[in-house]
């Protein structure tokens, strides 16, 4: 076994590379050439959100919907670790309500959301994706889910 944090290694240097470029510049620029570039044609979404698929147009469909609903959407990447080919990525989203999203029409309020996801890429492609969303924190934060009542 290396010395090395599993983080210095070369490959997984290269795969959090990958991951931070779709990151920045397919869902925080919205560049779709990029996207193409990134993603495997036989990439797989083990946690696609609802009404998407778990294959390439899913994810590609989510990424719009979501600029859409937020032409300002970015994400600030807070930590990410890799192991090999696998990229663990914690991250908060932020944007503005300008578009309709989840049937609601824009309100205009500032939003945020954590993720944590997990990307797999091999040969400079991302193939596979896992993650978790904080998207019902969205829908209290545009007004579609009124947050309990405090006792």
């Amino acid at each position: 076994m290396s010395d090395r944090p599993i983080s210095d290694n070369p490959s997984s240097e290269a795969a959090k590379a990958v991951v931070r470029r779709n990151t920045e510049e397919v869902q925080g620029g919205g560049d779709f050439a990029v996207f193409d570039e990134l993603f495997a044609d036989d990439f797989v979404d083990h946690t696609p959100q609802p009404g998407r698929t778990p294959d390439k147009e899913g994810a590609r469909a989510l990424y719009i919907g979501l600029r859409e609903a937020f032409p300002d959407f970015r994400a600030e990447i807070h930590w990410q670790a890799a192991d090999g080919e696998l990229v663990t990525t914690y991250k908060t989203y932020r944007g503005t309500h300008k578009g309709a999203i989840f049937g609601v029409e824009p309100t205009g309020r500032e939003i945020h959301f954590e993720t944590v996801d997990v990307m797999q890429v091999r040969d400079g492609k991302i193939r596979e994706h896992w993650g978790v969303a904080n998207l019902f924190s969205v829908l209290q934060q545009i007004g579609a889910w009124p947050p309990a009542p405090r006792e």
